[in-house]
Order: C-alpha cells, then sequence, then structure tokens
C-alpha cells in the first residue's frame, strides 16, 4: 500500500504542467528523523497562476536539508522542464539561496519581492518600539500607491522623514523597498494578490497543522497497539 502510494505522489509531482503567468514561491522547515537524529528539512513550494484560465495550481514541492542555491535552482529547473515556461512575475521572499536560483534558471521574469515579509524585515531597523506603527503605516502608504511613480515619490518622502530620526532605517528602505515595485508593471486588479507569497504561506501552515495531527494520530496508534500487547500479555508486576 505505501509503495502504490509512494508511486502515485512521484507521478504527480512530476506531471506535465501548463505554462504560467505568474509564480509564487516560499519554503518552510519542518522536523524529520534521518540517520537516527531529528533535523530541520526545508519544504519548498512552487504554486502558480495559469495563463490558460487564471486558476492557482499547486505546481510542485521538494524537500532539502537547507534552501541553499542548489537546491532552489533544481526545483526550479524540474519545473521549468515539466512545461511552466517564463512567468511574468516570480513573488518570494529576499532569500539568497531562492534569489540565486531565480538568476540561474527564470532570469527573464520580473521578480516581486514579499511585501508583507518587507514589512516584518523594517521592523528590525526601528530605534524605538512605539515607532513600528507609524513605519508600518508608512510602508503601507508607498506600497498601496497608485502606480509605480507616486510609490516612487511617496518612498523619496518617507526616507527624508525617517532619516532625521535614523539614518540606518532610511537607508535601508532606500534601499530594499524597490524590490517590492515589480508589481505596479501589472494592471492594477492583479496586483493585491500578487505582491505577496502569503497564498504560498497559508499552504505551509495547513501542512503544518495537519502534520502535527498526523504525529498525534501515528503516536496514538503506536500506543494503542502497545496497550493492546500489554492486555494481551503477562503481569509486569505480582500486586
Amino acid at each position: 500500500m505505501t509503495s502504490e502510494l509512494d508511486q502515485e505522489f512521484e507521478k504527480w509531482r512530476n506531471r506535465p504542467l501548463e505554462p504560467i503567468a505568474f509564480l509564487i514561491m516560499d519554503a518552510t522547515y519542518i522536523k524529520v528523523r534521518l540517520d537516527g537524529s531529528v533535523r530541520n528539512c526545508s519544504v519548498l513550494t512552487a504554486i502558480g497562476v495559469r495563463r490558460s484560465d487564471g486558476k492557482r495550481i499547486v505546481l510542485g514541492v521538494s524537500c532539502a536539508l537547507s534552501e541553499a542555491e542548489t537546491h532552489w535552482r533544481e526545483f526550479l529547473k524540474s519545473l521549468k522542464e515539466r512545461g511552466i515556461g517564463i512567468p511574468d512575475l516570480v513573488t518570494s521572499d529576499a532569500h539568497e539561496g531562492l534569489k540565486a536560483g531565480l538568476r540561474a534558471t527564470l532570469n527573464a521574469s520580473l521578480w516581486q519581492r514579499c511585501q508583507f515579509h518587507l514589512q516584518q524585515n523594517a521592523q528590525a531597523y526601528v530605534p524605538r518600539l512605539e515607532q513600528r506603527a507609524t513605519l508600518a503605516a508608512d510602508i503601507r502608504s508607498v506600497f498601496n500607491a497608485a502606480d509605480l511613480a507616486h510609490a516612487q515619490l511617496r518612498l523619496d518622502e518617507i526616507v527624508t522623514k525617517w532619516r532625521e530620526k535614523s539614518a540606518k532605517i532610511a537607508d535601508w528602505m532606500e534601499a530594499n523597498l524597490p524590490d517590492g515595485f515589480a508589481v505596479f508593471s501589472l494592471p492594477e486588479h492583479q496586483r493585491r494578490r500578487l505582491r505577496t507569497s502569503n497564498m504560498a504561506e497559508r499552504l505551509h501552515q495547513g501542512i503544518k497543522r495537519r502534520t502535527r495531527v498526523a504525529v498525534l494520530r501515528l503516536i496514538t496508534a503506536i500506543h494503542i497497539e502497545i496497550f493492546e500487547d500489554w492486555e494481551t500479555g503477562r503481569a509486569y508486576l505480582t500486586i
């Protein structure tokens, strides 16, 4: 039974794919037992939006012991070989391994850095905790601009404003927030759903919830088996 399932899953992971217009990439970590020790395993996930009908599709998944460039590159290479073509836009976080993999395989696609991650990353540079809400609102005002020109104008304004408080955060925003501007090249009605990798993150949250349930189910089954063996076996102690 397990062998048959493995074959079906392998077939699904390597099935032919249709061309996609947009690609969303993300990774999460789960603990696995390998060679007698518990290791963190990186689960690489790719979600696409088909060119033919605009529907979302889980393109593939791969497991590796890290998010190194070679793992992302091989994963992306396999997606291309299966038929995704060249997406117009790829949305992801700024992990160096993923970025290097994209440069090696999908260099013609625009790269959109996840705006949600950018807002989270910015908080590490805030000099005082009470300034976090203000900074978040300022960054949102940039990303919610009507178009690229207004986004750049608003970025210039908040960089000037924050430079008086912290040159460090001002320099960071000036260097990093434009990575979240690629989505402005798309029609307005497409931007909101493609400006973050939240779709892939929600998928990973579901995987983790189900993994916890599956682990509990497995542990319970083992406990029941042991309990039944003890019930039908000899007494452990004479009482």
